[in-house]
């Protein structure tokens, strides 16, 4: 084949086994490049035909059979992998079931001979005609892996300099692509493995093919970078044609566009949302999916921007006798996947215009001979023309009737041309009462207009009472709110104020020498509680109260205490501690080396005032005399204790 083809954009290679088998060694096959103008003609071998394909990438290659090119479906599958990004594969002849090629060219009027090359040209001009299915095993996800390109066990440094700046760089290739990535505006998702010094892989899974990924793979010094798509769950067959059918838009305009494509038969064909496609973008994605023939909308009257859209296309509106409530569109589209409310409203006014022309869509497929396409029969209907009128152009495109044919008169009518005349006397009939019917209806779209606008009004002044009566409940919970603070806060500052009284009666006490302290106070002292003889409580107690020199102190639990807890109560010498419980061994012969008294506290009488106390001076004073007489019996036995031990110290050394 000498040089590409160029008389239109669109290249297209139709291909037939010529001899042999894909299976065996050699086989060699009929190559036809066909533009829409022009074609080129050649017979080649298979690996010819891969690096032809490689070389020209045509837009189409066209087959009747996808496994005249690959043995089974392993082979179909890298047949595809390895085909130019932008060359689609096409079987002409149908999907899993492909029907005889003779057949496919008769219908669609396309020159078919049994010879390979023709078959080849038959199956190009039948691909360039929009006939066939797209023949795919991936998806238009792409995987792009980058990962090290060398074992991390070997390098002329330490093993762990040579580990960080492999994945160091794995990491800074990482982020190269992502910046290209988001500079492509792809949407994509990524994850990364870490490692010491960076990364030891990322995967990135972009939403686009791989030719759209501004990336280039292969390895590069410690680098490697892999792209692939992601695979199907088998091969699949997408028709080539379904994109013209005839279909139902649903449209819901606003800050967010969504559109909704439905077929003849009610299934949901695709959904569009997006806030930055303008009028023409989403006209041109109509294109692309249909032929639309009914624009329909969620509210009435149609907005603006949809009446645009449905003009472009010349095709009929549909809207609601009343904006559809929501309730209503969630059910009608319960059974269909959306994104977003929008998507929901769209299809909801597809759905609808759908459901009200269903009938009308089924007589006129019934009536509709198997030779025409009932699709665009439906269309024209839809539009205004009466069903006879359009078979009645079907028959005139076929030659307009028998030769010899005359004309009747009047009076030699058909029992079908007076069925016609009555049908339309009966038609003019309806249109002079949909007329009136459509007078009656803007009165009431008047009156009731009018009353919109004095309903809404109403409802205005009830909001606005609403919230005043709101505003009102609020001050007065306020209200509510504050006197019961001011009431908490009096009945604090009393409290207060008696328990300030007391702490004056107390600092009196400790302050025995002035003169305003009743006489029957004077022999009352503070006492000083802590709640167990622990580091916690001496520290929250010093917090409290402060702890002093010559302090009385009331010991609540004295177990427990060790020897570090009784030094550091020691370090303010209290003037005695009355304790209830026992102390440790170690604990009172601290104390009792730091000449503190110990007592219990059942000897004294302590009355508590909140977290301070007060006991008699006698009864302290009495407790702290009988610890100096056991603590002066405990000295001389100690004395006794240590002659002993010298003097069996020292018969020991003179034996």
């Amino acid at each position: 084949m000498s040089a590409r083809t160029s008389a239109l954009d669109t290249l297209i290679f139709g291909v037939d086994i010529q001899s042999g088998d894909v299976r065996g060694d050699a086989p060699s096959y009929a190559v036809v490049a066909f533009d829409g103008e022009h074609i080129d003609k050649d017979v080649v071998s298979y690996r010819k035909l891969r690096r032809l394909i490689g070389r020209e990438e045509p837009d189409i290659l066209a087959t009747d059979n996808v496994y005249e090119l690959a043995a089974d479906k392993d082979a179909l599958v890298g047949f595809l992998r390895e085909l130019p990004s932008d060359t689609t594969l096409v079987q002409v002849t149908g999907a899993q079931r492909p029907e005889p090629l003779s057949r496919v060219a008769s219908r669609h009027g396309v020159p078919y001979g049994k010879k390979p090359m023709k078959e080849a040209e038959a199956a190009a001009r039948l691909a360039a005609g929009n006939v066939g299915h797209e023949v795919s095993a991936f998806t238009n996800t792409t995987r792009v892996k980058v990962s090290r390109g060398r074992s991390t066990g070997k390098g002329g440094w330490s093993a762990d300099r040579y580990t960080r700046r492999i994945h160091g760089a794995v990491r800074k290739r990482a982020r190269e692509i992502e910046s290209n990535l988001d500079g492509a505006g792809l949407e994509y998702e990524q994850n990364v493995t870490e490692k010491y010094g960076g990364y030891s892989s990322a995967v990135f899974v972009v939403e686009a093919d791989p030719h759209e990924i501004p990336v280039s793979t292969g390895r590069a010094g410690d680098v490697r970078v892999e792209m692939e798509r992601e695979r199907t769950d088998g091969i699949e067959f997408e028709p080539l044609a379904k994109r013209r059918d005839h279909v139902l838009v649903g449209i819901d305009p606003g800050t967010t566009t969504a559109v909704a494509i439905v077929g003849i038969d009610g299934e949901v064909l695709d959904v569009l949302s997006t806030r930055t496609a303008d009028t023409a973008a989403v006209i041109e994605w109509i294109i692309e999916r249909g032929r639309p023939f009914v624009v329909a909308a969620d509210v009435r009257p149609m907005p603006n921007t949809v009446e645009k859209i449905r003009r472009s296309f010349d095709a009929a509106s549909w809207v609601p006798g009343t904006d559809l409530p929501i309730d209503e569109k969630q059910h009608r589209t319960r059974e269909v996947g959306y994104d977003n409310d929008h998507e929901r409203d769209a299809l909801a006014a597809a759905l609808f215009a759908h459901d009200d022309h269903a009938d009308q869509f089924e007589r006129i497929a019934r009536k509709t001979p198997a030779r025409i396409d009932t699709g665009e029969v439906i269309a024209r209907v839809v539009g205004g023309e009466s069903l006879e009128a359009v078979f009645d152009s079907y028959r005139e495109d076929d030659g307009g009737g028998e030769e010899g044919s005359t004309e009747h008169t009047e009076s030699e009518r058909s029992p079908e041309q007076k069925r016609i005349a009555t049908l339309e006397t009966q038609v003019e009939r309806l249109k002079n009462h949909t007329n009136d019917l459509k007078g009656t209806v803007e009165e009431r779209d008047e009156r009731i207009a009018d009353l919109e606008d004095d309903l809404s009004k109403r409802r205005s002044e009830e909001r606005k009472e609403i919230r005043r009566k709101r505003e009102i409940t609020r001050l007065e919970r306020e209200t509510d709110r504050l006197e019961r603070e001011r009431d908490e806060a009096r009945e604090e500052r009393d409290a207060l104020s008696e328990k300030l009284d007391r702490l004056k009666e107390l600092w009196k006490l400790d302050h025995s020498n002035f003169a305003d302290v009743d006489g029957e106070k004077r022999d009352l002292i503070p006492v000083k509680p802590i709640e167990k003889f622990t580091m916690d409580a001496i520290e929250r107690a010093e917090e409290a109260y402060g702890l002093s020199k010559g302090d009385v102190i009331l010991l609540r639990d004295a177990s427990g205490a060790g020897p570090k807890t009784a030094r550091r109560l020691a370090e303010s010498p209290p003037r005695v501690v009355l304790k209830n419980g026992g102390l440790s061994d170690s604990a009172d012969e601290i104390l009792f080396e730091a000449g503190i008294p110990v007592g219990d506290a059942s000897e004294v009488t302590v009355q508590e005032v909140d977290e301070l106390a007060v006991a008699r001076e006698s009864e302290v004073e009495a407790v702290i005399e009988s610890w100096r007489d056991r603590a002066e019996e405990r000295r001389r036995e100690q004395n006794a204790s240590m002659v002993d031990q010298v003097i069996s110290e020292h018969r020991a050394e003179s034996r």
